[in-house]
Parts: structure tokens; sequence; C-alpha cells
């Protein structure tokens, strides 16, 4: 198929599809570990790289390939690498570019396992990360080295909502012979396409909005054939964290309704961002659409819509932040986003309990902090299910 002239809502319909001689249509799963050659030769032409075609589902699964191929055509990259979770997305991608005595610039306001991923467990294999201020463009200048080779940061953040400039990183980078790596997770490409931005790789938590329903857990990696294609699926294919194919085809599903999703969680989480400007008991609310949001502008330029993230601080501390969460009845109470359930938690002791204090401070998760990752339950339910957690 010729994805040129689709556009977005029908790459995620029909883009990566491939029939079999049985011609459906639904992408089945191929439930198979391992595939067969019609003789001796073959086979070892397959193993040479000297033949195309399947050999066994680490690295090649039709099924995963068509996850790979829809979602490289809606990020308008040239290839992609499905992978088990989203944190294998990016320590694959750090495998695969890096070497010992390398550096990354990253911004401080990533996950905090991806923190952890740079901070502790990188700097046994001679790669050192040094954080930013993802807002501040000068800081990523002061921190560039001769050995920098990635610039890394997700946005909008995790979990305060900040936007970075990807157009203006992506110049900084390649000024400097550097990557720009940007994690997509909180927007997809359905609201925002840093390749087109100038950003050189893009990595998913499939986990996510991906799929949609909180089922499956999933990574990707999205970029130039050369890099991804090559680099990221050599090392997917010599130490193994690839996705499962049933994992893949629940994810392709899960596309087929991104673009929809996404605008009814954006649509809700706005909504429920004035809701909470409004109460007594909220002192600060994070989320990029309202027009107090330091980067808003930024986010109109660079998103199509504001996505389904909403943070907010309440008085009393930690305290106060627990009782609110205990006290609802609707809402998850877990760390996951993305699903079509609305999620809550407490960042300063689940998404980012394992960094430091002071890092924490550095990136202004407070102890009051709550974060809300709006789902597609009717918007007056959660209203009210957070206002019983406040009046609490």
């Amino acid at each position: 198929m010729n994805y040129d002239n689709l556009a977005f809502d029908t790459l995620a319909v029909r883009g990566g599809q491939q029939r079999t001689s049985e011609l459906e249509n639904s992408e089945p799963i191929f439930a198979t570990s391992s595939f067969v050659f019609e003789n001796a030769a073959q086979a070892a032409a397959r193993f040479a790289g000297d033949e195309p075609g399947n050999i066994y589902s680490r690295f090649t699964n039709p099924t995963v390939q068509a996850f790979e191929r829809r979602l490289a055509a809606m990020e308008g990259g040239e290839a992609c690498v499905a992978t088990a979770s989203g944190m294998a997305a990016i320590t694959s991608l750090c495998l695969a570019l890096l070497k010992s005595g390398d550096h990354i610039v990253s911004s401080r306001s990533v996950f905090g396992t991806t923190t952890t991923l740079f901070d502790k467990y990188l700097p046994r294999f001679g790669i050192d990360t040094s954080f930013v201020d993802m807002k501040d463009l000068q800081a990523w200048k002061r921190a560039l080295q001769n050995n920098t080779r990635l610039l890394f940061l997700e946005t909008p953040s995790n979990p305060l909502t900040e936007i970075a400039d990807i157009r203006a990183l992506a110049d900084l980078a390649h000024e400097n012979n550097c990557l720009l790596v940007v994690d997509n997770c909180f927007c997809t490409p359905a609201l925002q396409r840093p390749l087109d931005l100038g950003a050189d790789l893009v990595v998913h938590s499939a986990t996510k909005y991906l799929d949609g329903q909180g089922r499956i857990v999933g990574g990707a990696v999205v970029g130039p054939e050369q890099l991804v294609a090559e680099e990221v699926f050599g090392v997917i294919r010599s130490t193994g964290p690839s996705l499962s194919p049933f994992n893949a085809w629940v994810a392709l599903k899960g596309l087929e309704t991104l673009s929809l999703r996404m605008q009814a969680h954006s649509r809700q989480a706005q909504q429920l961002a004035h809701f909470l400007l409004e109460h007594p008991r909220v002192e600060q609310v994070f989320f990029p659409g309202l027009e107090s949001h330091p980067q808003h502008e930024l986010a109109r330029r660079q998103q199509r819509d504001f996505g389904g993230i909403v943070s907010f601080v309440v008085s009393g501390g930690r305290e106060a932040a627990w009782r609110l969460i205990d006290a609802t009845q609707v809402l998850s109470i877990t760390a996951n986003l993305g699903d079509v359930k609305t999620t809550i938690t407490h960042p300063a002791t689940t998404t980012h309990g394992r960094v430091s204090e002071e890092f924490k401070q550095q990136v202004g998760i407070g102890e009051g902090l709550v974060r809300v990752a709006v789902g597609l339950e009717d918007i007056e339910d959660i209203i009210g299910d957070l206002s019983r957690g406040l009046d609490a």
C-alpha cells in the first residue's frame, strides 16, 4: 500500500496490513515461535540475510511487523522496531546507539524509571547523563560536551505536563552532531509528530494510549531506516526484549481508534482542569490546555490538542493527597495511564518514588501533587468522584 497520500485516520485503520492467502479482513495473530523453510538452502539464506523472510519470533513475526509498519506510518518515520515495554525501547535504543565514554543530555522531567536507567544503570557501561530543565534552551547548550551523543526528553512531561520546544532542540542537537530522542507517550502521533518537527527518533510505551485499554505491555522505537531497522533491530535480535505477537495484535487494534480516543481524552481533561482551577482546596493545576500554563502557546503550535493528563497540588501535602485518593470510588488508584478508565496516583511515592528527594524538588514533584489520567467515563462522574476526594 502506498501510504504517501493517505490521511492519518486511514493509516491508523489500514496501515501496515499485508493480507495472507486467506484474504482476511482483520489482521491475524501469528502465534508461532518459529517458521519452517522449504529446504536447507533457504534456511541458510534467511539466516545469512541474503533472502528476506521470517526466521524466529524473537525478531521476525508478521503480527509484530504489521504493528511496526502501522506505527511508523502514523509517526511519519521510515522504520519501527517493537519492544516488550516502553523501558525496553529506551534501553535498546541506548544500547544500539551509545558506547562507553558517550554522554546524554536529558530533561529532568522524564519518567522516574527513565531517570533511574540513566542515573544508575547506564553509568555501569561508561555512559553518563546530565539532567537539565527541559524548558531552558540555554541549559541544554551549557550541558553539551564533546562526547554528547543523545538529547532525550518527553514532552509533555510526566507528571507536570511541561512542554519543550522540539524544533529548537532538534536544531541544537544537529548543530552539535547529536541525535534528538523524544518520548511521545503522552501525545502519541494523533496529537504530535516529533519527527515532523526535526526529532531523529521517537520512543513509545505502547502500554499507554497506543493500546488504550490497559491490556498489554509493549514499546516501540520509530525513526530512520539505518538507525532503527539496522542498529536498534540488531539489539532486539541479539538481546531479546521483543514484543509478543498477541500484545502486538492488541496494540495494532488499539491504533485503529487512537485519534478518536485522544480527542476524547483531551476534551475531558480540559473540562476537569477548569473544574480544578476553581476549587478552593487546589493550589495549582498543570495542564497545557489552560491559558495559565507557561507553555500554553508552544503546546498550541506543536500539538493538535492538549492530551489527557491533568496534575494538581492540593493543600495539606501528602496526608491530604492520600486522603483525596483514598476517598475516590470511581477512579482507579494505579500509576498506569492511557486507559479508558480514569486513573489517579501520587507521583512522589509511585512513579517517582525511587528518585532522590533532591531530584524531586528540582523537578517540582511535591508531596501534595496528584496526577489524573482522564479516561472516557462521563466527565460529570469523574468530577463528582474528585469532588468527593477533595471534600475528604
